[in-house]
């Protein structure tokens, strides 16, 4: 018994040691993500500026059409193309704000699946799947995702950590920073 006790102690040593080698590599590839990520947003928002921008054009299009058209027919029928101009309007702007955010979560998609070829993926795979293993609990059974990270498989749990999910769980996580997007 005396021989595991020193033995369990070199191994938390190990551990530690290993985790602490490790937290410059995390720290690179955090830094490196959130740089992506800030150029990714950057880029979304320049998109999204433009297609609102468009979207408020045609928005205007539409509504001073309507409005000329309405000025020739009767009252009741000024506000009935009135309301459907704006209903429209408003539909395309959300349309374009939709468009925005579905292009931002596809270039996170992008930019998460180009990780595998990284040399630094090995260490967030492991990493993810001892995240995956916990988070399944006991007994867990975790096989590979397509397209880069893993799924665990526990006692009525199904933990996804695939590449995919965690981009999406990432825009997700922008919340209601993502109207920024489109903020004048």
């Amino acid at each position: 018994m005396t021989a595991g006790v020193p033995a369990r102690a070199a191994a938390a040593g190990t551990s530690a040691a290993a985790a602490a080698a490790l937290e410059p590599v995390r720290q690179r590839l955090r830094h490196d993500a959130e740089r992506e990520a800030a150029r990714l947003r950057a880029h979304a928002r320049s998109q999204a500026a433009a297609i609102v921008a468009q979207a408020h054009r045609d928005a205007s299009t539409t509504l001073a059409r309507a409005a000329a058209e309405a000025a020739a027919i009767a009252e009741p029928l000024t506000t009935a193309q009135l309301r459907r101009a704006r209903d429209g309007a408003r539909s395309a702007l959300l349309a374009a704000q939709r468009e925005a955010c579905d292009e931002l979560r596809s270039r996170v998609r992008a930019a998460v699946a180009a990780l595998p070829a990284q040399p630094e993926y090995g260490r967030l795979l492991h990493r993810i799947t001892l995240l995956a293993e916990q988070a399944a609990g006991p007994g867990a059974q975790v096989s590979p995702a397509p397209g880069g990270g893993v799924v665990a498989h526990g006692q009525g749990v199904v933990v996804d950590c695939s590449l995919d999910r965690l981009a999406d769980l990432a825009v997700t996580k922008l919340g209601a920073a993502i109207t920024e997007l489109w903020a004048p």
